[in-house]
């Protein structure tokens, strides 16, 4: 049986089993963070980083992927509703060109539409005051869009016409 194998950012041969994902919300001002436990199977939310300026998103962004050995990148992508890309998703694809530049590490899109809103809708069930919503909605948008990308991902890796 092949083992499913990948170069990590230094050429290095690993287990793709115990790569992690990050998945990152970018915001104007906030930065959701999410990363995969190492079978790519759950997401769980980080941290939201406070957005200063590029080197330091980068810098950060950097720490965890070193703390917590990722392997590749999920950026969501705001889409207009229509599915066509707006000002907004053309800041973003900018954004992850220069990181790409930076960490050398895969890194994949995925449609966020909705991400915010649903995170905020499963906030306000949950009865997380105003204040705590505010800090906690970006890196719920994380999770759900590194969540919604892993699905789709093994639900892709399990059909055998593939």
């Amino acid at each position: 049986m092949q083992k499913n194998v990948m170069l990590d950012k230094d050429n290095q041969m690993g287990d793709k089993a115990k790569m992690r994902i990050m998945g990152l919300d970018i915001g104007s001002h906030t930065i959701g963070v999410a990363v995969s436990d190492e079978l790519g199977i759950t997401a769980q939310g980080l941290k939201t980083i406070r957005r200063t300026s590029k080197g330091a998103d980068f810098e950060e962004i950097t720490k965890i992927i070193n703390e917590f050995q990722i392997g590749k990148i999920v950026v969501g992508l705001p889409k207009n509703m229509n599915g066509t890309l707006g000002k907004q998703a053309e800041i973003v694809l900018q954004w992850i060109r220069n990181l790409k530049e930076e960490v050398h590490l895969p890194v994949e899109t995925w449609d966020e539409r909705l991400s915010t809103v649903e995170a905020s809708r499963v906030l306000l069930e949950a009865d997380v005051s105003r204040r705590k919503r505010k800090k906690a909605v970006d890196k719920l948008a994380a999770v759900i869009i590194l969540q919604g990308y892993m699905d789709r991902s093994k639900n892709s890796d399990d059909d055998p016409s593939f």
